[in-house]
């Protein structure tokens, strides 16, 4: 039996959009919040936290797009075509951010309220956005002679707006416990304050999505609720609520690291439930991995290069973030 390169390639690009989600959530988190938190000092620390480490965590994000292109050309013309208005909304919004990051602590007091808005702006742009395309990816493009058939806003749709907000809201709570974990004081105890409502508001969101998804396309209401897969997913939504259940106990003892962690085991535990929806189609509703992969000579050839990079990746993010580890006080940080 030879090696299953697509199956490999597939592994690969979700693990890298994953890495991105986790990472760039909660800086792109820290962006939503900054409204909550109008004290200059408070902004400048907030922003100190994720300082040495944002454009890093982007890296993924590349990772994913250049692996799709290479290992599933037809899966990258297609999404591209169908999702190219809200994938360019998103990097508009990663540009106003990106500048932002840099200009802000160089800017006059009169001016950085500018700058401000362009951070606010960007996240919330950037992250809607990428949840508007989840949404439309999740709804499927239709496919006619193994290129996008379908119209310029067909991506827009109620489902996507809504996924959008959702994703909005897991950002920030990816923000919330990010800024409990690496500040102190009176920022830290209203982050605190934030995490309790944003982690309710999450499983709202989650459970609506859950159910919205079956009711809307009966191939995946099959996937979930067929035997015996049923059986087999049936741990997701348990160890949904068991997540939660044990973020609030997190928050309520005030613990710095745990909230965040749960976060990220609720972040994994939806992206996992939204990969089961769609598996294995790199096209909804109905190109998969194997019908949309590039020769295995390509493969092969681009997988011996991602397993030297990957690895170098993982090392330098590893590094940055244990040198940058610990509180964040005001008149500290990177800048």
């Amino acid at each position: 039996m030879g090696i299953n390169l697509p199956l490999i390639w597939a592994i690969i690009i979700l693990f890298g959009i994953m890495m991105y989600v986790i990472m760039d959530g909660f800086d792109l988190g820290i962006g939503i919040l900054y409204p909550f938190f109008p004290d200059k000092d408070e902004r400048d620390v907030m922003m100190n936290t994720v300082a040495p480490v944002w454009d890093g965590n982007e890296t993924w994000l590349v990772l994913g797009g250049a692996g799709l292109l290479a290992a599933f050309p037809l899966a990258y013309s297609v999404v591209l075509s169908a999702l190219y208005l809200p994938l360019i909304l998103m990097l508009v919004g990663l540009i106003f951010r990106g500048v932002a990051f840099e200009f802000r602590f160089k800017a006059r007091d009169h001016e950085r309220h500018l700058w401000d808005k362009a951070f606010i702006g960007g996240s919330i742009l950037a992250t809607f956005f990428q949840g508007v395309a989840l949404g439309a990816y999740i709804n499927g493009f239709p496919v006619a002679n193994r290129a996008y058939a379908g119209g310029a806003f067909d991506w827009l749709s109620a489902f996507s707006v809504f996924t959008g907000v959702g994703l909005v809201v897991a950002y920030a709570l990816l923000g919330s416990t990010w800024l409990i974990m690496k500040t102190e004081g009176a920022l830290q105890q209203r982050a605190f304050q934030l995490t309790r409502r944003l982690a309710w508001t999450l499983l709202a969101v989650i459970a609506i999505i859950s159910v919205w998804t079956p009711l809307s396309d009966q191939a995946i209401a099959r996937r979930w609720f067929s035997m015996p897969n049923l059986f087999w997913f049936a741990p997701v939504p348990v160890l949904v609520l068991t997540a939660t259940y044990l973020l609030m106990q997190a928050v309520n003892r005030k613990a710095h690291v745990a909230p965040f962690l749960c976060t990220l085991a609720l972040i994994f535990l939806g992206y996992s439930g939204l990969g089961i929806s769609v598996w294995p189609n790199i096209i909804p509703p109905s190109i998969t991995i194997w019908e949309a992969s590039s020769p295995p000579q390509s493969q092969g050839f681009a997988l011996v290069g991602a397993l030297l990079i990957i690895p170098v990746i993982l090392m330098y993010t590893v590094w940055s973030y244990y040198v940058f580890r610990g509180k964040v006080r005001h008149g500290e940080g990177y800048h």
